[in-house]
């Protein structure tokens, strides 16, 4: 390992040294996983790793946290954080990202008071990039007292990748893949069988191609499938139709599927 990542994780190491015992909030993406490997790993003992499940998580990050706890021996606790019982969040609004964070959180504390161990921190993955992008769940965080390591240390993604790489750890090259509740434009709202549409729906396009970046857009009552321009020929006729397909059986109110003429981006659909 380099100097230059020793010197990165002697910072995300300094923070957490004044946080133990520490609550990670692990997704399944690789800022997360990094930062709950790195601290069970530094103090096994004292390190918790909570992964919140419901309609919006992406059935592939459940499965890779618990195969990765598994392999790594985690105390691992899976949660229910409630968000979509919460007409605000259905909504969809610009900060729907607030509702959702601010019921983990919540979700979160009363674990721990129900295990009767109320010390400690709560840590997420959040980096330096999330800092320039609208993110409202870390006004969450911050009501929450939430610590956010990377941002605190100053790493970004690459820092993050670069990081995972010298480790050796499976999951650095890992795609960016949100909650699915991010694939619906802001307004429309979120609902429980259109989120396992989409969930499936982008399952099944990175079976049939292996295109690793895809999202499945909700606007009102059409699927529109995003991916980076280099992989659009992929999206065929037999694709589009094995999509539409899957889709009819889980969402039938989802009355088109089709593919964005315009290349990927990331948070197209979230919009003032």
């Amino acid at each position: 390992m380099n100097a230059t990542w020793e010197d990165a994780i002697a910072g995300i190491q300094a923070v957490l040294h004044r946080c133990w015992p520490v609550w990670v909030a692990c997704s399944g993406g690789v800022d997360s996983l990094l930062l709950a490997t790195l601290a069970h790993r530094w103090a096994a003992t004292q390190t918790t790793v909570v992964h919140a499940i419901g309609p919006a998580v992406p059935t592939a990050a459940t499965a890779r946290v618990r195969d990765w706890a598994d392999r790594e021996g985690w105390n691992l606790h899976l949660l229910d954080a409630g968000e979509y019982a919460d007409p605000r969040y259905r909504a969809n609004p610009i900060d729907r990202c607030y509702y959702c964070k601010s019921h983990l959180y919540e979700a979160l504390t009363a674990l721990r008071q129900a295990l009767g161990r109320i010390e400690g921190t709560i840590l997420s993955g959040a980096n330096r990039d999330d800092l320039s992008d609208d993110r409202p769940g870390l006004k969450a965080a911050a009501e929450a007292d939430v610590v956010h390591p990377f941002i605190e240390a100053g790493i970004g993604k690459r820092e993050i990748r670069g990081i995972a790489h010298a480790l050796d750890l499976p999951f650095a090259d890992l795609p960016a893949s949100p909650c699915l509740a991010s694939r619906f434009y802001t307004g429309t709202p979120v609902a429980v069988e259109v989120l396992s549409a989409v969930d499936q729906a982008e399952q099944t396009i990175r079976r049939l191609t292996g295109i690793g970046v895809v999202r499945c857009r909700i606007r009102v009552d059409a699927m529109l499938i995003e991916t980076e321009a280099v992989d659009q020929a992929a999206i065929d006729s037999q694709v589009l139709a094995a999509v539409e397909q899957v889709v009819r059986a889980v969402a039938p109110q989802i009355r088109a599927v089709m593919l964005d003429p315009k290349p990927y981006a990331m948070g197209r659909a979230h919009r003032a």
